[in-house]
Formats: structure tokens, sequence, C-alpha cells
């Protein structure tokens, strides 16, 4: 399946800092260029860290060293610049990743963007969780190309006459008869994996009075 890849969607103008760059700087460039995080770099533009709205909200705990709960003050708090703040290590992607793999990382660390790098871990670009449904936005007749072209044809070795394909807002409906090496749960599974699919249902042509349930299928 060609999915798109990392480097299709993810920003190449990245603001980064770097491991001395004060709170008060960090804090101005995440409202100058509207962002919720900024990555640091050591010296030779390679990612170490990520400074987030949430590590700088942390010096909101004021003097107190506990929070009425009792909780500690967390050493976030008492940090001054970008190398006591940061999440370290950063999660970080290669830009020949596809979407599916990016989103899955995404999902597996509950976080909201990742650092792109090259071949010598070198920062190159950032994809976000916005980026990455952009795939969503994908034409329906993109979609449905697809799927005749690619999963029928080329995948499964059908004949683009034998199951009609309507895209609708990216809900896919499949109507015909399958060939005997063909099931219907593998169609759907590799229909749901083209970029910009939300749904796919298989609706079969039954025989005249069969009743019957399940796809009619033709052995080629």
């Amino acid at each position: 399946m060609n999915h798109q890849q990392v480097r299709d969607l993810m920003s190449d103008v990245v603001v980064r800092v770097q491991g001395g760059t004060p709170f008060k700087e960090i804090a101005h460039l995440l409202q100058e260029y509207d962002i919720t995080a900024v990555p640091v770099v050591d010296e030779d533009d390679r990612p170490v860290g990520v400074v987030s709205e949430a590590d700088l909200l942390h010096k909101m705990w004021g003097r107190s060293e506990h929070d009425p709960d009792g909780a500690p003050r967390p050493a976030k708090a008492w940090a001054t610049d970008a190398a006591g703040l940061m999440t370290s290590p950063p999660v970080c992607a290669r830009e020949d990743w596809s979407v599916v793999d990016a989103a899955r990382v995404m999902a597996r660390h509950g976080i909201k963007r990742l650092l792109v790098v090259d071949d010598d871990r070198r920062l190159i670009g950032v994809v976000s969780r916005g980026d990455l449904l952009q795939v969503f936005l994908r034409k329906d007749q993109a979609i449905r190309t697809e799927i005749v072209e690619e999963v029928l044809v080329r995948m499964l070795g059908e004949s683009p006459s034998a199951v009609h394909v309507d895209v609708a807002h990216g809900h896919v409906v499949l109507s015909g008869r399958l060939s005997s090496r063909v099931t219907v749960p593998e169609l759907e599974e590799l229909c749901r994996n083209v970029d910009g699919v939300v749904a796919v249902e298989f609706r079969p042509v039954r025989e005249a009075g069969s009743g019957l349930e399940e796809p009619v299928r033709v052995t080629p």
C-alpha cells in the first residue's frame, strides 16, 4: 500500500532552541510563532529534548514547596532554561516513515508531534497530529481510483468490473461478486488501509431467490 510519507506532510521550518535558552525567551517564541512546543537541539542540531507549554506551566507553582494536596513541587518548577525544562529524550521519526507509522508512534507515546531527523539524526522537520489528519482531506475520486487500481487489480488480481466501488466522504461501499481466491475480510482490510478511508462496507450481490447472506463467489 502506497501510504503518504512523513516528508509529504511535515513542516520543514522549525523553531528550535538550545539547552541554555532562557525560560522567558522560550515563552516568547511559543507566543510569537503560535506553537505549543519547541525542540531543544545540541550544537550539531541533533534533538535532545522538547519544551512544551506544559513544561513552562510548572513555574506557576510559585514559592510553595507543595501543592494544596501535598504533592511535592516538580523539579521543572525550579528550571530556568531549556535544559532544565525539557522532556528528554525526544521521540523522533524519519522522513520516509509512512503516515501510519507516525500515527502509531504518536498514539503509543501519547504525544502530539514527532521531530523528524535525517540519517545523521539532525533535525529537519516536525510532523503533528494535525499534519497527519490531512490524509482525510483526500478527494473521494482519488480514494476510489487507488482501491480499483491498487487493491482490486494489482494486489488481489480481480477484474476492475468485478466489484463496484462507491466513495462518499471517505466512506467506501463495495458491491459485487468476488472470485473464490479473495475473502470479504481481506478486501475490506486492504481498503481500510488506503489513505483517507473512514469506513468500508461490502454489499454482496445475491442470486435471485437464494436468500444468501454471504457474497456469491465466482471461480475464475
